[in-house]
């Protein structure tokens, strides 16, 4: 454990203030390098790692030696200091290298003038030793003392904590990407339809494809997506729905049309060119949320012309509920704008609610696309929203998310087929 300050060094937590928080691991104990380095008057400072027989430098601050020594470089464990410092061969704190005679008799300390050297092991809460927080010197320096060592320590404590975290983190992302990858591999996720009604006719002429997961402890849908794009697999599990919910698209009568969601990312990234090939592209829509942050809308409409000129349709989705989505009606020009349930809940009861889904119908009419209605759940909203020209409606009102035999039940062709055979 390491030994308090003194009381009357006043240095170490002046130290500790100067080491400013943001960035990642990496950036605060680079921080937390040079400030003990210059603190201390040295030349090199660093954190390594040790990896089976070598030492790794992960952390570096040399100023104007990166020729010499950089994050990445490796050394054998025989070759330097660590493990004679560790098995207690030499002392941490070198004032004076030439002072030790193993330190002398190693090629590496002319070779690299070390003059001076203070070295602490980094412990890890479960008692590993991770690596070695080291300062160098190219010239002896009696003045460095018990004192600065204790400093060394304290900030050893630092990295290790740092460390450990950043090690925790990197557990609990494999632990995350392993079960997603579970449930794509073991097929743990299942695809539900939601129709979307004509409200001129009130009959289905399409479906919002919806994926409900699997795995205890169950979780929505949207934790599961959030989480994917939080470890890297958010393009890889969106494109897994796409892929499942577009399996029955065959199944279902022409022209039913079948609506999957895909973020910014997914649409740039996941070649949906070969992902769609051999489809009726005229019967699916995809749908870009709100949520989904978009960077460069130049790149999106390339990708999306060639699939759009085969038929494919653009919806934004979440209209009305936060500024992206006005965004990406603009910069988009979307076949289908479908209102945000924040939007369309209460529309019977809200003057404003009703005036701005009036106008977002005009706007859609002026640009040629059309309005879906999402979370429609009373009659009374339905009829407000027809009042204003909304031909197209979801909601549990018409129709909670299905199984496809459900989904397929209600199309009108097999419905009449149904009637016939009867």
């Amino acid at each position: 454990m390491t030994q308090a300050p003194s009381e009357g060094d006043q240095s170490l937590p002046l130290l500790f203030a100067a080491v400013k928080r943001e960035g990642d691991a990496s950036d605060r104990i680079r921080r937390s390098l040079q400030a003990v380095r210059s603190h201390l008057g040295l030349q090199v400072a660093y954190v390594s790692k040790f990896e089976g027989d070598e030492s790794v430098f992960r952390v570096v601050d040399a100023p104007g030696l990166e020729h010499v020594i950089k994050p990445g470089d490796r050394r054998s464990l025989d070759d330097i200091y660590c493990r004679h410092i560790l098995e207690g061969r030499l002392p941490q704190l070198m004032p004076d290298t030439a002072a030790q005679p193993l330190a002398m008799a190693m090629p590496i300390t002319a070779a690299c003038h070390i003059g001076s050297h203070v070295s602490v092991p980094i412990e890890l809460p479960n008692g590993e030793t991770y690596g070695m927080f080291c300062c160098i010197g190219f010239q002896a320096d009696p003045s460095l003392n018990e004192r600065d060592l204790q400093t060394m320590k304290a900030f050893a404590e630092m990295a290790s904590f740092e460390i450990s975290s950043e090690l925790d983190a990197q557990r609990e992302l494999q632990v995350k990407q392993a079960q997603l990858s579970q449930v794509i591999a073991q097929d743990q996720m299942s695809i539900v339809y939601q129709p979307i009604w004509n409200t001129d006719v009130m009959q289905p002429v399409g479906f919002e494809c919806l994926a409900r997961f699997s795995p205890l402890p169950l979780r929505s849908p949207d934790k599961w997506f959030a989480e994917a794009g939080e470890v890297g697999m958010g393009v890889e599990l969106e494109l897994h729905a796409i892929r499942k919910a577009l399996q029955a698209l065959h199944s279902f009568p022409a022209p039913t049309e079948l609506g999957v969601n895909a973020s910014a990312a997914t649409i740039l990234e996941g070649n949906l060119e070969a992902l769609f090939a051999g489809l009726p592209l005229d019967r699916v829509i995809v749908e870009i949320t709100e949520h989904s942050t978009v960077g460069n809308y130049d790149a999106i409409l390339k990708v999306l012309r060639p699939l759009r000129e085969r038929g494919l349709r653009l919806a934004v989705d979440d209209a009305g509920a936060g500024y992206s989505s006005l965004r990406h009606i603009l910069n988009m020009q979307p076949d289908f704008i479908k209102l945000d349930i924040g939007l369309t809940q209460n529309i019977d009861l809200d003057p404003a609610r009703k005036a701005l889904a009036r106008a977002l119908v005009g706007f859609a009419r002026d640009t040629g696309s059309r309005i879906v209605a999402e979370g429609v759940e009373r009659q009374s909203e339905l009829d407000a929203l027809r009042s204003i020209g909304v031909k197209k409606v979801q909601g549990y009102l018409l129709g909670r998310p299905m199984s496809l035999q459900d989904a397929l039940g209600l199309c009108p062709a097999r419905r009449r087929r149904k009637t016939v055979a009867a």
